[in-house]
């Protein structure tokens, strides 16, 4: 949603679909989940007096539409990408293929976040890490835009994260990353040509790991 606080903004969406056309020219295979809180979120929607089950159906859907809108971006700049119904052999098989590849709709379940449908999808299809793009840069001991005294970790455990608490993303899948070794890279997606810089390994986020 960009600056305006609500749905799509252009120019932010132009800027992931370049960011995402540059990494893809250096070969890299890339999964994309993309959340849908510019448009609905189930949780809060639910706070308001929506039936949860109903808010995140309607959560998943808001994916969709983002999903969409980013395809739309990637083809207009000349990037292959791929939406059909979902299934791991062609999820791999459209990977191997050159093609970016967006998962949408999260799990296809009520009561499970975004951030699980992407621990998921990165394990089905065997990836090598997950990379978070969010609005801060990496993970802190609090919520940084609320906490001035946060202070930030350059590389933490999943155990470390569970025993702290920390809301960088849903528990649930930070303990299906542990699990399944799925390493987790959490950076700022909204600063333009950070997406580059943390797949070439720059430190610049925060790295999960055992």
């Amino acid at each position: 949603m960009g600056a305006q606080g609500y749905g799509i903004d252009e120019n932010r969406l132009s800027e992931y679909a370049d960011q995402i056309k540059e990494i893809a020219g250096l070969g890299v295979q890339i999964g994309i989940v993309i959340g849908g809180g510019n448009i609905f979120r189930g949780l809060s929607g639910a706070k308001k007096g929506f039936d949860r089950v109903k808010g995140d159906q309607m959560g998943m859907l808001a994916t969709v539409i983002n999903a969409l809108a980013l395809n739309s971006a990637l083809v207009a700049v000349g990037v292959k990408s791929i939406g059909e119904f979902y299934s791991k052999d062609k999820a791999i098989e459209s990977l191997n293929a050159g093609f970016v590849t967006i998962f949408a709709a999260g799990t296809g379940c009520p009561y499970f976040t975004t951030d699980t449908g992407s621990s998921l999808r990165g394990i089905e299809i065997e990836a090598d890490a997950m990379f978070k793009g969010t609005r801060v840069d990496g993970i802190y001991t609090a919520d940084p835009e609320k906490d001035p005294t946060a202070t930030k970790f350059d590389d933490i455990s999943y155990d470390e994260i569970l025993r702290r608490n920390l809301k960088v993303m849903d528990l649930s899948a930070t303990v299906m990353c542990r699990d399944n070794n799925l390493p987790i890279v959490v950076f700022n997606m909204d600063k333009v040509g950070n997406l580059k810089k943390v797949i070439l390994g720059e430190n610049i986020g925060t790295y999960v790991h055992p």
